[in-house]
């Protein structure tokens, strides 16, 4: 008989493409669903990004990449991180090129764990970051996170709680999907002197960084912290911020040693991304900004109207997300758990969402909803979202009782 990798057993699908079977499954039979779910932004690349890359094509720039990363994407790059992060870095041994932020993760973990390491992952958190750690070798260590006045946060007592000696990585998403936490300069002093202190090295996923709200501020942890600087990887797509999510095109930077671990990962599989799109990223970042500035004025407004429609459910509560695209929804006191609102939400009310539970314990009680689309498909969404909710009588035994 055909035998597997036995890693491939680790494996499991995220729970977005779990969802998306049973939206097919419904959508074959004629269902017309509203989809809340997904986080890709419905905004088109702007223009003078697209003309970069077809003027990339047209001048013949269609041969293999440097491994690394063109360098004129790598310098811009640095340039980015320095005007908009105050971090310097070295284009030339500090910065690697990648397809998305996706493969960018894998190839710091691939570089940086042995058999049995532990990653310390917050608890909720975004679930594509499991198979990963596991495809490596590494071993998911959840932390759990602490909710109170109407946010999440990590509390300095659970990174300890957590930790053990095969601690080696600290897995960071700011701002945090899904909860939307934008970290507070006193929580990433906090969180950083527990890196030092336990010899851990810290993964940071930026890829939401532009996207916040009422003076809320992104912070690179290793902007705030210089002693973090030799021992921080950061990571960050273009997916989010310019809306190029099917270009696949993100990077990485950090300490050099690291970054050549990385880089050597790369160069035996995706060898980076091709050239024509390395030359769209570069005019991205040297480019005009107002592309950006006109989403997050966007997604500001979505994120009002998310909360207006959704306010005075009974047992229902949508938090104010201070970061990222997503809402949200404490239903705890609906009893009922998450997975099963989500699939009466799905199956009854025609509306797809993801359910808190998917992302860890600390998401059990809680819905994500995403208003990375707008139009008639938030309208919409919202309208069964509500209608799903308030018809939905809360349970006599469950969570509101656990």
């Amino acid at each position: 008989m055909l035998s597997l990798s036995s890693r491939v057993s680790l494996l499991k699908p995220t729970a977005i493409n779990s969802i998306l079977a049973e939206v097919r499954a419904l959508q074959s039979e004629g269902r017309k669903l509203a989809s809340l779910m997904r986080g890709e932004p419905d905004f088109r690349t702007a223009p003078h990004i697209v003309e970069a890359s077809i003027k990339a094509l047209r001048d013949g720039r269609t041969g293999y990449p440097d491994n690394r990363g063109e360098i004129e994407l790598r310098k811009a790059v640095c340039e980015k991180l320095e005007r908009e992060n105050n971090l310097s870095f070295d284009p030339g041994t500090q910065i690697l090129i990648t397809d998305g932020a996706t493969l960018g993760i894998h190839a710091a973990l691939t570089a940086l764990l042995n058999p049995g390491d532990e990653v310390l992952l917050p608890d909720p958190v975004y679930d594509a970051y499991q198979s990963p750690i596991r495809l490596a070798g590494g071993v998911v260590r959840p932390v759990a996170s602490r909710f109170e006045g109407g946010r999440f946060y990590l509390d300095p007592e659970a990174l300890d709680a957590a930790w053990t000696p095969a601690a080696k990585v600290l897995i960071l998403n700011a701002p945090w999907n899904p909860v939307g936490t934008v970290f507070r300069e006193k929580e990433l002093l906090a969180i950083a002197d527990f890196v030092m202190r336990r010899n851990l090295i810290l993964i940071s996923d930026e890829i939401y960084e532009w996207i916040t709200y009422e003076g809320h501020k992104h912070i690179s942890p290793a902007a705030e912290v210089i002693a973090l600087r030799d021992r921080c990887i950061l990571v960050n797509s273009f997916s989010k911020t310019y809306a190029m999510t099917g270009w696949r095109l993100g990077y990485c930077a950090g300490p050099k040693e690291i970054i050549h671990a990385m880089f050597m990962v790369l160069a035996q599989s995706c060898r980076g991304p091709v050239t024509f799109v390395q030359d769209a990223g570069a005019a991205a970042l040297r480019g005009s900004q107002q592309c950006v500035d006109q989403m997050r004025c966007a997604y500001a407004e979505r994120r009002a109207l998310v909360l207006e429609r959704l306010a005075g459910i009974p047992g229902v509560h949508a938090l104010p997300p201070e970061g990222g695209f997503f809402s949200i929804l404490d239903v705890r006191e609906k009893g009922i758990p998450s997975n099963e609102i989500r699939r009466r939400l799905l199956h009854e009310s025609g509306v797809v969402v993801v359910h808190g539970s998917a992302y860890g314990q600390g998401g059990e009680g809680t819905l994500r909803v995403s208003f990375a689309s707008g139009g008639e498909v938030l309208s919409t969404g919202l309208e069964r979202l509500r209608d799903g909710l308030a018809e939905m009588k809360p349970a006599d035994k469950g969570l509101a009782a656990s």
